[in-house]
């Protein structure tokens, strides 16, 4: 059970303000915008961007009561700034991260501050930026838990912090490799260039890694008492599918994408938490 469950919070609503955009429609629309990833990103990426922004200003919403006019955003693993523009519309700084110099020039944009660091040793004081985001990035990173920590460690106090992966065993699990995956990360790489005489772009073992929704369940209760776990959610599904993160085994393989959304308590806080979908 998550510390989140243990103790009711006052700031705890019946559910957050994100959850009204988590229809069935939206969910139709995100799904279908995959098959762009690699042959347009710009459709794909696009399209997550809006949904991105939306839920990190809902949630900001929700924690402080303010919108992100000012904040300072850093996005871990954030390419080649796709979602600058979007944050730009809410008038917060948007700062993209990447290791990979190729993936930051991409697409051809240009990203004022974009530095080029490592997710698991981001290159930021501590308590440095009012939201920090990362949105499927997690599955390419050896130590994904390493950089969740990393993230909390240069959020301010008081200030949010999205995590948001694509689970291995879901059907999104092996990227362009899928469905082929389900037998094994080397064997539907092996056969990918077989069939398409070329790398994957997402390597098993080097550039994708097998991550599960267990994982980031127990990465949030296993917080220090200072974290307070906002939500747990899949990601791409209607609000009233979101129960499925509570079921082990069945979360593995439904729930494509899962979501973390946390904060550091302020110095004045009480030591209270909150959680508004219980993943026990």
């Amino acid at each position: 059970m998550l510390r989140a469950e243990q103790t009711p919070s006052r700031r705890a609503v019946n559910r957050p303000r994100f959850a009204r955009r988590a229809t069935l429609r939206r969910s139709l629309r995100l799904l279908g915008s995959f098959k762009y990833e690699q042959t347009d990103p710009a459709i794909f990426y696009g399209g997550v961007a809006a949904d991105t922004a939306d839920l990190v200003k809902d949630f900001y919403r929700d924690l402080t009561g303010r919108s992100l006019r000012g904040t300072i955003v850093l996005d871990v693993g954030g390419g080649p700034g796709y979602f600058a523009d979007e944050f730009g519309k809410l008038d917060s700084r948007y700062l993209p991260v990447e290791p990979d110099p190729s993936e930051m020039h991409a697409a051809g944009l240009k990203v004022a501050g974009a530095v080029r660091g490592s997710g698991m040793a981001l290159p930021f004081r501590d308590d440095a930026v009012d939201v920090c985001i990362s949105s499927n990035v997690a599955e390419h990173v050896p130590r994904p838990w390493v950089m969740a920590d990393e993230m909390l460690r240069v959020t301010k106090p008081g200030g949010l912090m999205v995590f948001s992966y694509t689970v291995w065993l879901g059907p999104f699990g092996g990227h362009e490799t899928g469905p082929w995956h389900y037998l094994g990360g080397e064997y539907a790489a092996r056969r990918y260039r077989r069939k398409q005489g070329r790398e994957p772009k997402n390597r098993f073992g080097k550039s994708l890694f097998a991550v599960r929704a267990a994982d980031g369940l127990e990465w949030a209760r296993r917080t220090p008492e200072n974290v307070e776990v906002l939500a747990v959610f899949p990601r791409y599904h209607p609000r009233w599918a979101w129960w499925l993160v509570r079921v082990p085994g069945l979360r593995e393989l439904l729930v494509s994408n899962l979501v973390v959304v946390a904060t550091k308590r302020t110095p004045h806080s009480a030591c209270e938490t909150t959680d508004f979908v219980r993943a026990g």
